[in-house]
């Protein structure tokens, strides 16, 4: 069944402190102009305060409060029902924050596997390493622990009623056992100062009493955890009500702190060190990679922790009230973050939309619209019997992207890539290595611990059991790092026909890449991953091996993710505009025109309602400046005479590290092509220019771990990088280089405006749901978060539509209205202008854009290849769709119509039966085919007289 409800265009807002639901209701009005249909929202619920993003939760049944009230919220939701607006949810069911403002987290901190919540987290209780049984390991400590101990940075602390560890602004709780130890130290004192007959002695003997009786009850395995809770809330509960009451038992118990010994006197803190071993938890240096982190994480970021959502009582406990929040309102559905990290995601997805069916509801119900954060590879496809309505977009970003870069032009940036930098590179290799890299890193504790399994599994196994772990481990590295996709769906004996493909290719590319390893380890491998079922493996064991696969699969995503995307597109880098989450970066490999029809046309039969994202929160850069960089496909030799004069020009900028000049080859490249993409449009934003350079270079070469890492930043690297990027953008030192980057930027810029205006009308009229992320219906030039977080002058976009509204009521000739709106290209105005007209045009013919045909449109002529046509028909409805593209190649920069220049005998063939008039969306004119022989054509000068791209309605 169809979803109830299905977007037209959705926009996302972030919300956070600084803009709140009531800031949001304010701009509703704006975005209903625009044609928006569904406001895409970032996560409303608790989490860490300040957040900027809502993907840290701490609390699921509740809202944020720095985002608003239930109140508040309701308005928001009441003021989206007024406009006939629906409400479009991120959810994030993967993991929580694993911080103090986490309620639950804490109390499995303090109360350890008999915590009422333990099982609600992805914490594996007995891992087999070291101290660490029935214990949680915490790598939040800057230094060693000896060191971190000798100087005194741990302290005991008593704040409202509570004992902590205070590490910093870190607190951590401790066990119920550790209070009767803490508050029975040298209690005889306490005795001779209150007298021991003294009603306040009493009280504080009652507590210690039931405290000491539950330091025994929670070592009695069958004890209720919420009886046990109950009575030490209270027993705490007594102890600060007489702590407040009693100025000797305040004073006490503030006293207390000597427990926490002397720095820098090894003896003195014994005490403490005990302590701190009792917990259910053990502090370890983060950097400390033999550790073994015994909890999933969320990638590598330790205070992010995996939820076991597979678990019913913990999915109701994460989703409940969020079912609630959004039961008053305009509700379209929710979008599913990170859903590779979960055990079995198609378990979960059926779950959902069980949870957002009304209890009542009949089975043939039509679902909530439901999209998932799932990135696929390029020959790679949504599983057909999962119950969504499809993904955020990537798959139609980097398809659509492709389109706009020349193919041959690309070739030779390869080559200019290659020679700039003095080594060939083949992308696969680097993925391989990187992906490598990561699981030996950042993620050499969970691949330790997954070996370990797998060697279990062998020493169960008649014919491996005398296999070295060693060798195990290795085929497993190996087998993982080939795996052609983020990951396989596993979810019972039954392999999936596409996973066991995958797996195979992996099999055969780890042979290939490690002919050292024994071939027998490849077997086993093979064997488990594939759940073969061989007579010799007993049925627990076959469940054993199954558990191992789903655990497996939940790891690989996180090293595509690390590997790829945060770590090889930074060190392979042609072409920028193609290094972008799910991506493919060789410029050789760009999507042919008729790869994206045929991508198209499965879309439309499959994943009609999926979204067509071309900037999200979590692009690598923003559509505006992909669309500048792809117009260096366009322009090889231009591209390699000027960088090879900035190399030359900027060449005693550098200067000398450890041997090597900094910046190295790769990240000069990397620099000049990030400037081009990002360089402002006017002087405020230059204002900013260095600042935010500066920023992304530091990140981008701690992602790339070449000469830095995040993990032990290169400081003098760094800073050498710092004024490189200083030195080069100052008008005083750098008067040369400024001068050419300048003007070739200005080329640059004006040819990405027409390839970002045909991209925003590709995007409103390809099947799927055209998503816009904030603010990126003006030119938007950010990068990677947390550049793309910056705020949105949303006044001055609502004054841009209001004049272009007045100019549109004033001016009686609509196509002259066109042509001056392109000649202030420069304020994004045409952007506002054709977003607004095209939305507005698939408003009107919405099921014509949802399910109609998409039929592609044959060019003629010299200049064929700068067209990219087609027409969208549903019965008797027709519109067509054309766009320019690689224009610098037949153009120059002009003030006025652009792209009607220079087309010679370039024509558009329409199908047989085609109408003959047509109106033209955005101008407001009329056009009337002509016949060519027995051809219906239209030509671009007609098209694209009065406006760069051209949206048309049949008119007959």
């Amino acid at each position: 069944m169809s979803p109830a409800r299905i977007p037209i265009a959705t926009y996302r807002l972030q919300f956070n402190k600084d803009f709140r639901f009531a800031d949001a209701c304010t701009i509703l009005d704006y975005l209903t102009e625009l044609g928006i249909s569904d406001i895409y929202v970032s996560p409303i619920l608790g989490s860490r305060k300040g957040s900027e993003h809502g993907y840290d939760v701490t609390d699921p049944t509740r809202i944020n409060p720095e985002l608003g009230s239930e109140e508040e919220w309701q308005k928001f939701q009441d003021e989206l029902q007024k406009r006939g607006m629906g409400l479009v949810l991120d959810i994030v069911p993967n993991h929580m924050a694993a911080s103090l403002e986490n309620p639950w987290w804490m109390d499995v901190l303090e109360n350890g596997p008999q915590s009422a919540f333990a099982g609600y987290f992805d914490i594996e209780w007995h891992p087999g390493s070291q101290g660490l049984d029935g214990k949680i390991l915490l790598p939040v400590l800057g230094r060693p622990f000896g060191e971190v101990l000798d100087s005194g940075e741990v302290k005991l602390v008593f704040q409202d009623g509570k004992f902590f560890f205070q590490y910093f602004e870190s607190y951590f709780p401790l066990a119920p056992r550790s209070y009767h130890e803490i508050l029975h130290h040298r209690v005889d004192r306490l005795k001779e100062t209150l007298g021991g007959d003294s009603p306040t002695y009493h009280e504080y003997s009652g507590i210690l009493a039931s405290l000491s009786q539950i330091a025994n009850l929670d070592r009695r395995s069958g004890e209720s955890a919420a009886d046990r809770r109950l009575r030490f809330e209270a027993a705490r509960n007594r102890l600060w009500d007489l702590v407040k009451s009693s100025k000797e038992i305040s004073d006490f118990v503030n006293n207390l702190r000597e427990l926490n010994g002397i720095p820098n006197d090894p003896a003195s803190l014994s005490s403490l060190q005990r302590l701190l071993a009792e917990q259910n938890y053990k502090l370890a240096y983060w950097q400390n990679l033999n550790e073994s982190i015994n909890y999933r994480r969320f990638f590598t970021i330790a205070d992010l922790v995996g939820v076991r959502v597979e678990d019913p009582v913990v999915f109701e406990a994460t989703h409940g009230s969020l079912c609630r929040l959004i039961s008053k309102g305009p509700f379209t559905g929710l979008r599913v973050d990170h859903i590779d990290g979960l055990r079995d995601p198609f378990a979960y997805l059926i779950r959902l939309q069980e949870r957002l069916a009304s209890p009542d509801a009949p089975a043939s119900s039509p679902t909530s619209y439901v999209l998932v954060e799932k990135i696929l590879s390029r020959q790679e496809s949504l599983p057909r019997d999962w119950p969504v309505s499809g993904t955020t977009g990537y798959d139609y970003l980097n398809q659509a992207n492709g389109v706009f870069v020349y193919p041959e032009g690309a070739k030779q940036i390869e080559q200019i890539y290659s020679a700039f930098v003095g080594r060939e590179h083949k992308f696969a290799d680097v993925v391989y290595q990187k992906k490598k890299l990561v699981m030996s890193t950042l993620l050499g504790v969970e691949m330790r611990t997954l070996g370990q399994r797998l060697a279990e599994l062998a020493s169960h196994d008649r014919y491996a059991r005398e296999l070295p772990s060693g060798q195990l481990v290795e085929a497993l590295i190996e087998v993982t790092a080939c795996l052609p996709v983020y990951r396989t769906y596993i979810r019972t004996m039954e392999v999936p026909e596409l996973a066991a493909k995958y797996i195979e290719r992996a099999l055969e590319e780890a042979r290939r890449r490690a002919p050292h390893l024994n071939s027998a380890g490849f077997a086993f491998v093979r064997e488990v991953l594939l759940l073969l079922n061989l007579p010799h493996v007993l049925a627990d064991q076959q469940e054993a091996r199954l558990a191992f696969v789903m655990r497996w699969q939940q790891l690989t995503g996180p090293i595509v993710a690390k590997g790829v995307e945060d770590t090889a597109l930074y060190v392979y880098h042609p072409l920028l505009s193609l290094n972008e989450v799910g991506g493919d970066p060789q410029p050789s490999e760009a999507t042919s025109d008729e790869e994206f029809f045929s991508f198209l046309q499965r879309r439309r039969q499959n994943w009609r309602d999926s979204l067509n994202a071309t900037t999200t929160h979590d692009t690598k850069r923003s559509e505006d400046v992909r669309a500048r960089i792809n117009v260096l496909s366009e322009l090889p030799d231009e591209w390699q005479a000027h960088l090879d004069l900035w190399a030359k020009q900027n060449s005693k900028h550098k200067e000398e590290i450890e041997g090597r000049a900094v910046p190295d080859r790769n990240e000069e490249y990397f620099l000049y092509q990030t400037l081009l993409g990002m360089w402002p449009l006017d002087q405020q934003g230059c204002s900013a220019l260095l600042e935010r350079v500066q920023a992304y270079l530091i990140k981008a070469n701690r992602e790339a771990m070449v000469h830095t890492r995040w993990t032990r930043p290169n400081e003098r690297h760094e800073d050498a990088l710092r004024r490189f990027a200083g030195t080069i953008l100052s008008s005083e030192q750098s008067t040369d280089f400024l001068q050419d980057f300048r003007s070739f930027v200005k080329k640059i810029a004006y040819f990405g405006m027409i390839n970002s205006l045909s991209q925003v009308l590709l995007k409103i009229t390809s099947p799927g749901v055209p998503d816009f992320y904030q603010g990126s219906e003006l030119w938007d030039l950010r990068l990677v978060d947390p550049d793309n977080r910056r705020p949105v002058n949303f006044a001055r976009r609502i004054n841009l539509l209001e004049t272009l509204h007045r100019a549109h009521s004033e001016v009686q000739d609509s196509e002259r209205l066109a042509r001056d709106v392109v000649d202030r290209w420069q304020d994004g105005g045409t952007k506002l202008f054709l977003l607004g007209k095209a939305i507005r045009h698939r408003r009107e013919h919405e099921q014509l854009f949802r399910d109609g045909d998409l039929l592609p449109l044959e060019t003629t002529g010299d200049r064929s290849g700068n067209v990219v046509a087609f027409i969208r028909k549903n019965n008797a409805e027709s519109s067509l769709v054309a766009i320019p593209r690689w224009l610098s190649r037949v153009s120059k920069i002009s003030t006025s119509a652009p792209t009607a220049q220079n087309w010679e005998d370039t024509k558009l063939v329409l199908p047989d039966g085609s109408p003959v008039n047509w109106r033209n969306v955005i101008t407001g004119g009329m056009l009337t085919t002509e016949k060519t022989g027995n051809n219906t054509c239209l030509t671009p000068e007609k098209l694209f007289r009065d406006f760069p791209v051209a949206l048309l309605s049949a008119a007959d």
